[in-house]
């Protein structure tokens, strides 16, 4: 048994576009960016999915993904396997996926604490 849910939905630019970015997304939010993280700035949350931007490589292009949080990251990678995505890029304690349609997601450990105790789905 492991737990997951949508926590984070992420808003990528590349360093070049970054302050501008999330400058962009910050007055969208209503709020200021928060952190001190040199790749990610937090914008707030919505209905307890933490919005953040984060800073990515040049040649990647902008992008919107989710990030799955997990307690078990192993088998929340395999249950969405399963479902049809596709591993990408495996980090120790993270991955990168993609959905059959090709677009990026990484399952990662729980970030969000309270709100993952609050929304998370349980699987067998």
């Amino acid at each position: 048994m492991h737990r997951s849910r949508i926590g984070l939905v992420l808003v990528d630019h590349p360093a070049s576009d970054w302050e501008a970015g999330l400058a962009f997304w910050a007055g969208v939010q209503g709020v200021p960016p928060t952190g001190d993280d040199d790749a990610f700035r937090s914008l707030g949350s919505i209905a307890g999915v933490a919005l953040e931007s984060q800073r990515i490589g040049e040649g990647t292009p902008a992008r919107v993904h989710l990030d799955i949080e997990t307690d078990d990251v192993p088998a929340e990678v395999e249950r969405v396997v399963g479902l049809g995505a596709t591993v990408m890029t495996p980090h120790d304690g993270w991955a990168v996926l993609l959905d059959p349609g090709g677009l990026v997601f990484c399952v990662v450990p729980v970030q969000t604490g309270e709100e993952f105790e609050k929304h998370a789905l349980v699987w067998d």
